[in-house]
């Protein structure tokens, strides 16, 4: 695998960028403890809601979409898939929760990732669980409409070794500790995704796998906090650093930094949002109201109550109504729908 030549991870130019970054996420792994400690309640809100906007987000980045009563009915388990996108939506709600429960006794092996996707696609049977038997180059259909070649990647007949070399590469480096794990991971994704040994679904296993070993790697935040709804939020920015990384990658010429800068940098925005998330616990009553400004800053020009109150976990209904208040008296929103579903709308400046 071009990305695991003995001496190439080494021998990428690290930036200022990306040691920041580092050290940055490496300062909230050590608060993770202290954050875990805050409240179980919160948390287990903060879990549900992650679980949710996972499944939602990762499957719809790959245009699989439902809408949002149907997955949260699929992800509690309370009906049954009804159609294809039902299908793959439960069996992606299977495999995170299975990473959920049992991370840390996982063996990273290429049995492993057939498992994961045979249990992507349980509810389709004969769909998962096996490496692609025909080619399946990454395209892009054109303005004109004409469909080109995005990135060409490994031969079917070549896949079963080249994923074999890649796990025997990574789990050497892994076990040897002498190469930083948050640069492991996003290298072992990008030369996955390279190879794209799947016939469909290799974006959504890579996430799944992402969160697999950043968990085993002692990084818990995609535990509270989505890292694919990060993902899909900065939609463009990741396919934009995967092209960059990915290009010369079967010279072994390629960047790896494009892709690990974008890559660390969603785990660093997850974790500065577990952080707001749970400091809401143990702030005052004006902070909170604080918490809730912030949150209207970043909706979207019209949002709903509902959509604050999912941002605000650990903010009382009563505080986030006396926010919205003052907010609108000031003039920063206005209501433009009364009643249960009430519908806000940010005034331009």
């Amino acid at each position: 695998m071009p990305s695991f030549e003995p001496g190439y991870i080494e021998s990428q130019p690290i930036t200022q960028n990306l040691l920041r970054t580092i050290r940055l996420i490496g300062e909230y792994k050590g608060k993770q403890e202290l954050f875990k400690q805050q409240s179980p309640q919160i948390l287990e809100t903060l879990q549900q809601t992650a679980i949710i906007q996972s499944t939602e987000s990762s499957n719809r980045i790959e245009g699989v979409e439902a809408p949002i009563k149907r997955i949260k009915a699929l992800i509690e388990q309370k009906t049954t898939p009804q159609n294809r996108s039902e299908q793959e939506i439960a069996g992606y709600r299977d495999v995170l929760n299975t990473i959920h429960a049992n991370c840390m006794t996982m063996p990273f092996t290429t049995g492993l990732v057939l498992q994961m996707h045979r249990d992507l696609y349980q509810f389709l049977p004969g769909s998962g669980g096996h490496w692609k038997k025909t080619d399946n180059n990454i395209t892009e259909i054109k303005p004109d409409g004409t469909i080109s070649v995005r990135f060409e990647t490994v031969r079917a007949f070549v896949t079963p070794d080249s994923m074999t070399q890649l796990h025997e590469r990574f789990n050497t480096l892994w076990e040897e500790d002498e190469v930083e794990r948050l640069l492991l991971i996003p290298t072992y994704v990008l030369d996955f995704l390279c190879v794209h040994p799947f016939r469909d679904g290799n974006g959504r296993i890579s996430r799944l796998l992402s969160l697999l070993l950043l968990y085993q790697a002692g990084y818990e935040v995609g535990r509270y906090i989505s890292l694919e709804k990060i993902v899909e939020r900065t939609k463009e920015s990741y396919y934009d650093s995967l092209k960059q990384s990915s290009s010369l990658w079967h010279e072994g010429e390629h960047t790896l930094i494009p892709w690990w800068e974008y890559f660390l940098g969603v785990v660093l925005s997850a974790y500065r949002e577990f952080e707001q998330r749970v400091g809401t616990l143990t702030l005052s009553r004006g902070s909170k109201r604080d918490i809730v400004f912030d949150v209207v800053a970043r909706l979207p020009n019209q949002f709903q109550y509902a959509d604050v109150e999912r941002a605000c976990p650990g903010v009382s209904r009563p505080t986030i109504n006396r926010a919205l208040a003052e907010m609108r008296d000031s003039g920063m929103i206005r209501c433009i729908k009364p009643g249960r579903d009430a519908i806000w709308e940010k005034h331009d400046h």
